[in-house]
């Protein structure tokens, strides 16, 4: 079958692009204000070492190779997504954006090899980050990877029984944010006329950023299942709007949007120029309207596009709140 480009485009789902591109911004950031070079300042007759002090440093390099596995990743996540639920039959009836399997636009052995060949390029790109920085980065991302396969792939898809806001708050928050911080933190030690000048890694404000992050892609999440809630029942998915029912989803995702809210007030303690991130709020007021209504289905297909829209403003606003 000879599938158009712009319908692998559309089965990528970009409206959930946001997911990869934020954490990789905001720990590219991080990583920024936490580490860089050495700058030492020796005397110039005895040539002893009088001063010493950390300049900030950014790799491009290594940022846009983060950003080509968390892409990668997020788009394989995406087409398996596609592919188990067009195999199992419970894509048929949908109130979303089309599906390649299900619509009978691509068949299931071409969109499975499309998600192999994504989970490549993030499984080169990360294997040259890891020649750059860090081998543990290797069995890191053979974790990501297979718990990208996982999500709606193999027997027990944990997608499907209401783990799948755990997930994204993991791999696209935690672990994005704080391992595209650590990419940035140039050498973790360096010796300079026989001194040896060790510099922590600050874990703590990487995993903090990483948790507004995290709990911005849970929503997005919590939007998608939200509008997928009817026709979820009847496939047999148990995702977790489906177990808690219509109206405590809804609260749900408000809930969540108030942690996100409160973890950039943390934030403030680490960065202070990180509440400009709270400037997207009121990007939150529709989403937020939706959820506590009683519209479903196709009535909250607005939802998620202003939730991607609030998710890449407020990691814009905190990428350049931790900058400054």
């Amino acid at each position: 079958m000879n599938t158009p480009l712009k319908l692998w485009v559309a089965g990528a789902r970009p409206r959930t692009f946001p997911a990869a591109i934020v954490p990789v911004a905001v720990g590219t950031a991080a990583g920024y204000f936490s580490s860089g070079h050495l700058h030492v300042t020796v005397t110039a007759h005895t040539g002893v070492v009088a001063g010493a002090g950390l300049v900030h440093s950014l790799s491009i390099p290594k940022a846009l190779l983060a950003l080509i596995v968390a892409l990668s990743i997020q788009i394989a996540t995406n087409y398996i997504n596609d592919y188990a639920d067009g195999e199992r039959g419970t894509d048929e009836v949908r109130v979303g954006p089309v599906r390649l399997v299900a619509g009978k636009l691509a068949t299931a052995h071409d969109v499975k090899m499309a998600a192999l060949v994504m989970f490549g390029v993030a499984a080169l790109a990360g294997l040259v980050l890891a020649l750059m920085v860090t081998w543990w980065f290797i069995p890191l991302g053979l974790v990501c990877g297979v718990a990208g396969w996982a999500y709606t792939g193999g027997p027990h898809p944990y997608g499907y029984l209401g783990f799948g806001e755990v997930f994204v708050f993991v791999f696209f928050g935690l672990v994005a944010t704080a391992g595209s911080a650590y990419v940035q933190h140039a050498p973790l030690s360096e010796v300079v006329q026989h001194h040896t000048y060790v510099f922590d890694y600050p874990w703590g404000f990487a995993l903090w950023c990483g948790v507004p992050v995290g709990l911005l892609a849970a929503a997005l999440l919590q939007a998608n299942n939200l509008r997928d809630i009817d026709t979820d029942v009847v496939a047999g998915k148990k995702t977790l709007a489906v177990r808690l029912g219509r109206r405590k989803a809804g609260l749900l995702y408000c809930f969540t949007l108030m942690g996100v809210a409160l973890s950039i007030g943390v934030l403030h303690n680490y960065r202070s120029w990180s509440l400009l991130a709270l400037a997207a709020l009121p990007l939150a007021l529709l989403p937020v309207r939706l959820a506590l209504g009683d519209r479903s289905g196709k009535q909250l297909l607005p939802m998620l596009g202003s939730t991607a829209r609030l998710q890449m403003v407020a990691g814009v606003l905190l990428t350049i709140g931790i900058f400054v």
